[in-house]
């Protein structure tokens, strides 16, 4: 089949098809789904190389890099090589071996169009808006007084915590994970102001434990915490090994389902409140109000 065609002409062709090479490992770089924790340097080269975002999708910067690289290269090459390119694909056309690998190529990219199509999708099915479900009236919340599950991680600051370093004052528990972009800082920031609201800074213990121990591993606790204004001396975001944190989760009777495809993490957005003996009070899914009306509850008021 080589010998068919011109060296001109099968070195526009080779030249093609290294061009395709180059953007189907470029679009892989950028969106091929990762099973289980994403390596740090794959999540470091999306955002430097395409600005992708919690949900490791592209920004628009991004996409028009994917996009437009590809289609600049392509036009190049059809400017500098119109004639050659054009003979050498005809040339491939008219052999039984080159209708097959010119067929196996369009199969790869219209493969590859429709795994990009549904990759897509379900990074935005992800990101849909998550919204508070309704809870109960305050009045209505029954007291729990039981003890609290074990609780044995290790905080932002590299400190190992448990419920004994909990007690002598109330406590706020909750649960989220740092690629969350809706609902987890949403659930986080309310329980902060509750707590501040009902017993300030000082007053009582805010506790979240990650739901997502393969990412917010200890040492990224502090960014994440920074981010999330956990900056007060009773402030104690969670993590630890992955076999602690699903035993925590598990103690804690928080259900949860992990994408494997994604990393997301579907769950309530389950808030207790616990005593200064350590006991668990109440438990809620609801509101900041609704928060805020417990802890005035726990408090007497």
């Amino acid at each position: 089949m080589a010998g068919l065609l011109t060296r001109e002409e099968w070195l526009a062709t080779l030249t093609l098809a290294v061009v395709l090479g180059v953007t189907a490992g470029w679009w892989a770089l950028a969106l091929w789904p990762v099973p289980g924790e994403t390596p740090e340097w794959l999540e470091i080269a999306r955002a430097v190389c395409f600005n992708a975002g919690a949900d490791g999708m592209p920004d628009a910067s991004g996409w028009i890099l994917l996009i437009g690289q590809p289609l600049g290269m392509f036009g190049f090459l059809w400017v500098v090589w119109p004639t050659p390119l054009a003979r050498g694909l005809r040339g491939l056309a008219s052999q039984t071996g080159g209708r097959m690998v010119l067929g196996t190529t369009a199969l790869f990219v219209l493969a590859g169009l429709a795994g990009t199509g549904f990759r897509v999708i379900s990074a935005a099915e992800a990101r849909a808006p998550a919204v508070l479900p309704p809870s109960m009236p305050v009045d209505a919340h029954p007291r729990l007084n039981r003890d609290a599950a074990p609780l044995e991680l290790i905080d932002h600051r590299g400190e190992r915590v448990g419920v004994d370093q909990l007690r002598g004052r109330p406590a706020v528990v909750t649960f989220g994970f740092a690629h969350c972009v809706d609902i987890c800082p949403l659930v986080v920031q309310n329980a902060l102001r509750a707590r501040n609201e009902v017993w300030g800074p000082d007053g009582a213990s805010l506790v979240v434990v990650t739901l997502d121990p393969w990412r917010d591993t200890p040492a990224r606790l502090e960014d994440i915490a920074r981010r999330w204004g956990l900056d007060g001396p009773n402030d104690h975001l969670l993590s630890g090994s992955v076999a602690e944190v699903e035993a925590v989760l598990d103690n804690w009777k928080i259900p949860r389902n992990r994408d494997p495809r994604t990393g997301d993490v579907l769950h309530p957005s389950m808030t207790y409140l616990l005593d200064e003996d350590g006991k668990v009070a109440f438990a809620t899914v609801g509101t900041l109000e609704t928060v805020v009306g417990l802890g005035s509850r726990l408090e007497g008021r």
